[in-house]
């Protein structure tokens, strides 16, 4: 069983380097408190943005200022050592993982997850809904960020998150995962035709579907990515879920289901190995 954890707090500052508008105003959460690492699920506080995208949008490609989501990338910068580099992939709802390295360094993948055993770099994921995965094996010091969305899932992004952290010295039965905040199984209501594909194209996801009448079902994401990450060889007690679902939560989270499929802002989760000086 998990230990019980308070997820509703403000953090102290990412790095020596202080950035106190941010900070006071930005509530973020934390898997692994206290562990040598960059990480933390952000929320929509603690930026400019206006409207829609208020206040915290990380997306230049939402329709959101420009000028504003550069204040808000700004502001969390000013939480790091200057050279620090934040990476982030085109998302696009499958399974490819872009391993960031020397030579892949400031190259824009096609991608839904990074892993990376370079310090000094932070890997970003974006959401409104879909579940941030972030992972962190600390003996062989690799780190990983997935976004997965519905598709993502039946892709199996997990299982290849888990894979290529492998490829760069991990070991599955040492990763820790996180879940960050998502939309819930109480929120996510989707046709028949997407619910059948949850039961058909994956291994137990029917206890993870519950339908509703003839033609919607509720899925739990978090509940199958549990599933598939302990299948990858993820200790079960190594998975933690930070319980918030982003639809109930939104007035703290941007959610595209709350905002009525309209136009939102989109929230970061990151990781990274700080560097060893």
């Amino acid at each position: 069983m998990q230990p019980t954890r308070n997820w509703n707090f403000t953090p102290r500052s990412f790095a020596q380097a202080t950035a106190p508008d941010f900070v006071l105003n930005a509530r973020a959460v934390f898997a692994w408190p206290g562990r040598r690492l960059w990480h933390g699920f952000l929320g929509r506080h603690g930026g400019v943005s206006r409207g829609p995208y208020e206040s915290l949008n990380f997306s230049y490609l939402a329709g959101d200022s420009v000028a504003d989501v550069h204040e808000n990338w700004r502001r969390l910068q000013a939480c790091f050592p200057p050279a620090t580099e934040f990476v982030l992939v085109h998302q696009v709802h499958g399974n490819r993982v872009h391993v960031v390295d020397a030579q892949s360094r400031g190259v824009t993948a096609i991608a839904d997850g990074m892993v990376t055993a370079q310090r000094g770099v932070i890997l970003g994921v974006l959401t409104a809904d879909c579940v941030p995965v972030l992972l962190f094996d600390e003996q062989a010091q690799v780190v990983g960020a997935l976004h997965a969305g519905w598709r993502g899932v039946l892709a199996g992004i997990a299982a290849e998150g888990v894979k290529a952290m492998t490829a760069l010295g991990a070991n599955p039965a040492r990763i820790e995962a996180a879940l960050g905040p998502a939309i819930g199984a109480c929120c996510f209501e989707v046709g028949i035709d997407v619910a059948d594909r949850f039961t058909t194209e994956l291994v137990d996801a029917q206890r993870h579907v519950l339908p509703a009448g003839q033609t919607k079902a509720f899925i739990d994401l978090k509940g199958v990515l549990r599933d598939q990450l302990v299948r990858a060889a993820l200790a079960p007690i190594a998975i933690t879920d930070v319980p918030i679902c982003t639809r109930c939560s939104n007035a703290r989270f941007f959610s595209r289901r709350a905002a009525g499929g309209g136009a939102t802002g989109l929230q970061l989760s990151f990781i990274g190995l700080p560097p060893q000086n």
